[in-house]
Parts: C-alpha cells; structure tokens; sequence
C-alpha cells in the first residue's frame, strides 16, 4: 500500500511515558518503611509493613524492567556501556529490598535508581 509510509520513534510510546520516577517512588516507600520498622511494637504492625514493603519493591521491579526493555535502546548501550549492569544491579538491590528491613539496603536501591535516572535524563539535558 503507497499510502502507508514507516515511522521511526525512540520508544514504543510516545516520549513522556517513560520515567524512573515511578520506581524511585516505590523505592522511596519501600526506604521509608524499613526506616520506620525498627519503631513498630505490634506484631500486626510489623508484618503489614513487611507485607507492603515487599509489594513496593515488586514495583520497583516492574518499573524498571519496563524502562530497561522498552525505552533504553542499542545507542543508549553505545553511549552508557554499563546500563545492563547497572539495570541488573538495581533489580538485584530491589530483591534485597524485599528480603531485608535495613534502611541502608533501601539507600542503595535509591542510590542505583539515582543513576538510572541520571543516565534517563542525560539527552533532556542536551
């Protein structure tokens, strides 16, 4: 068919849809919960914040594969040779979130999602 020309776009949305910010918002949950665990007395208490904090850090996970897969192509790999491992760091550390209440684990989830971000808005900055 003449009529149907092809497109070229970045992503498979339209730019806009993609932001690290949805998992950093869960990863800032999930921190803010293992925070607060410590101070928690009731037993309910305790295993509701887990429950939930394991919850988030699914998200983060989801968030970030979705952002690694369908947004980050092969010239942004040229340009960041660590972004595989970098993405693959981050969803290990949400694992580690899910398994710990150490808010230090929870800063190192914030601290590699920092990164991805950092490396998200680098053609923004252009």
């Amino acid at each position: 068919m003449k009529f149907i020309k092809p497109v070229y776009a970045h992503c498979d949305l339209p730019c806009g849809v993609y932001d690290p910010a949805q998992a950093r918002i869960e990863a800032e949950s999930c921190h803010m919960i293992m925070t607060k665990y410590a101070d928690l007395h009731s037993e309910e208490d305790k295993w509701r914040a887990v429950f939930i904090k394991e919850e988030r850090a699914d998200m983060v996970k989801n968030h970030l594969w979705v952002l690694w897969t369908d947004y980050f192509k092969p010239e942004h790999l040229a340009k960041f040779p660590d972004l595989h491992d970098l993405f693959w760091r981050a969803t290990k550390q949400a694992g580690s979130v899910k398994k710990s209440v150490d808010p230090a684990e929870g800063q190192k989830l914030l601290d590699l999602i920092a990164e991805i971000t950092d490396i998200f808005q680098q053609p923004k900055k252009a």
